[in-house]
């Protein structure tokens, strides 16, 4: 696929991306900030629960390809891109695609003006103030009816809430190393389709663009030099190994939100893989792991034998 031109704007947020860096938990800022004391405080847990929106588990899909389901919500919003679900998190939520840069004077967008990767920062599905936000996907990922044209790369953001609400639950992933075992796969559908994901890398990694990692300008992994060097970072920074094989030519969804504490500007990010063929959600015997992780199995079965 054809890259599009790589550019975010900075953004005041708990999460995402910012001005050609990852948005954070601090300040309008690419540069690194050395006092604390004027740091966004954006941790704390909303005053009201977020809004609950109704799940449509049955649909029939309609003669364009688009689902039913899909439909109904975008008759309430049109960015309305999919649906993320992971079994035992809070993550069960609509998707809303970033609009991208939104001039003034667009009632539709509250007459504001927003910078790409900001719009649903503290908007909920109905387009009004909420401080817990939405789940959004990068303005410029491609997650149509067509496969081959869809990015390699998925790129969801949402707040990381004390609450567990939107991807606050994902912090169980890195403070339970163990956690990913039991909370591995995820539902992600499309307007057209539904596919299951596997967890197979994750990272903690700076916000700053002069850190190196830019991993929010890499949603079109489409050489094998960009995946191979994403997969090595993902490696080099990751809490757990969950052992799963994903090589280049396997489409990607990473979800990225806030890490520690707000002045440090860190992120954690999830990566999952679509699930192969012969590849089925929820049944381990079936997913393709890595040499290395089955050799360290095979070494840890031998030493407890050893030790009964």
């Amino acid at each position: 696929m054809n890259k599009n031109g790589k550019f975010i704007s900075t953004i005041l947020a708990l999460t995402i991306i910012a001005n050609g860096a990852a948005v954070g938990c601090t300040k309008k800022s690419e540069e690194k900030q050395s006092s604390s004391s004027e740091a966004v405080q954006t941790t704390e847990p909303p005053t009201e629960q977020p809004t609950t929106v109704p799940v449509y588990d049955s649909f029939v899909p309609t003669p364009d390809g688009m689902t039913e389901k899909t439909q109904l919500w975008l008759r309430d919003n049109k960015d309305y891109i999919g649906w993320i679900r992971i079994k035992n998190t809070y993550v069960d939520y609509p998707i809303l695609k970033d609009p991208g840069e939104v001039q003034e004077g667009q009632p539709y967008y509250k007459n504001e003006h927003h910078d790409p990767n900001s719009f649903y920062l503290y908007k909920n599905f109905d387009r009004n103030y909420e401080f817990a936000g939405s789940l959004f996907m990068d303005y410029r990922n491609n997650f149509g009816g067509d496969e081959n044209a869809q990015s390699e790369n998925i790129m969801i953001y949402g707040h990381n809430m004390l609450n567990l609400t939107m991807f606050g639950s994902l912090r169980n992933y890195y403070n339970d190393h163990s956690f990913w075992e039991n909370a591995s796969f995820i539902e992600l559908s499309s307007p057209y389709e539904d596919y299951d994901y596997v967890v197979c890398g994750n990272a903690v990694t700076s916000g700053y663009r002069e850190d190196g990692f830019i991993y929010w300008d890499m949603e079109e992994l489409d050489t094998k030099e960009d995946f191979d060097y994403y997969k090595s970072m993902l490696r080099e920074k990751q809490v757990f190994d969950s052992g799963v094989d994903y090589e280049y030519g396997d489409k990607l969804l990473t979800l990225s939100t806030c890490y520690g504490a707000s002045e440090n500007n860190m992120r954690f990010i999830l990566v999952a893989r679509r699930l192969r063929d012969g590849e089925v959600a929820g049944d381990w015997s079936t997913i393709q792991r890595t040499d290395e992780y089955i050799q360290k199995q095979k070494e840890k079965e031998k030493t407890t034998k050893e030790k009964s």
